[in-house]
């Protein structure tokens, strides 16, 4: 594509995960709902697809916008990861929702449901992955997405990295695993969970945790709080684990303190789209 058009492209994505700045008082009910009705209004007959997150256990959805199904990641080139505060999705292991937020993605989503021990929430001396909007803390919940593509791409810094010059419509697929941070040297390391290479001549995570359960597989878009009000324009296939991973704390912080993709911090969340017309069935 030309490079006008690939930087049009890469904004839609780019919008969806950039922090928005916003008070750090908690919305009501009342604000959420108008965000919705917003959402509705403005894609209205417009020809959107299917929008993403969505409540996993909820199969329902009228949404017309057919797409051809990604293939599986081990077929597609790697091209992202990132990760949100508390999960997108509500799901089997993370449905305990964290409240409205501030309006802009922060302090609400999906937290993990489970118990943890005392040893496990042992907490740390500093907020681990520090932002404007805070850090994370033992005990919180994180969604992360491995972004795949189908074009020639490299792994790299925002989501940028799903386009190529050869090829303007990549097949996307986000492949979406939901952890809790633990203190325990024992849990998940997420630095070998992250860790990058080639297989079969594709560019891969090479460990992608695969213990949290059989995917929900279903048709969606680009998330981030920016889409809170308006339908993201992006098709995208996911693939969302349904069960939560335990990871070391300390792993986390390590990884956002230097990676391939200049993460430093964890995102918001764009609220959970409950419009039957904005979702796909799932069969």
């Amino acid at each position: 594509m030309s490079k006008i058009g690939h930087s049009a492209w890469a904004s839609f994505f780019v919008i969806g995960l950039t922090q928005a700045h916003g008070s750090a008082e908690q919305i009501d009910a009342s604000v959420a709902a108008a965000q919705n009705a917003s959402l509705d209004r403005n894609s209205a007959g417009k020809g959107f697809g299917p929008q993403s997150p969505r409540d996993l256990s909820d199969k329902r959805g009228s949404n017309h916008r057919v797409f051809r199904a990604a293939p599986p990641f081990a077929e597609m080139n790697l091209c992202n990861i990132h990760f949100h505060k508390n999960a997108e999705h509500k799901g089997d292991e993370f449905d305990t929702f964290a409240g409205f937020g501030d309006g802009h993605g922060h302090g609400t989503g999906y937290k993990f449901s489970g118990q943890l021990s005392p040893a496990e929430l042992r907490p740390v001396g500093s907020d681990i992955c520090p932002s404007e909007h805070g850090g994370l803390e033992v005990g919180d919940t994180i969604e992360v997405h491995y972004v795949h593509s189908s074009a020639q791409v490299t792994p790299g810094p925002t989501l940028n990295a799903f386009l190529s010059e050869s090829m303007a419509n990549p097949l996307l697929l986000v492949e979406a695993n939901v952890f809790v941070l633990v203190s325990d040297a024992g849990a998940a390391d997420f630095v070998e969970l992250t860790a990058l290479g080639r297989v079969n001549g594709y560019h891969q995570a090479l460990n992608i945790p695969g213990g949290a359960g059989s995917t929900i597989d279903y048709q969606g878009s680009t998330t981030g709080p920016a889409y809170n009000e308006k339908a993201s324009p992006l098709l995208v296939s996911w693939s969302v684990r349904p069960q939560v991973t335990k990871v070391n704390d300390e792993s986390v912080g390590e990884w956002c303190k230097g990676n391939a993709f200049n993460e430093d911090h964890a995102h918001g969340v764009r609220n959970l789209v409950v419009n039957e017309q904005l979702l796909s069935r799932m069969d």
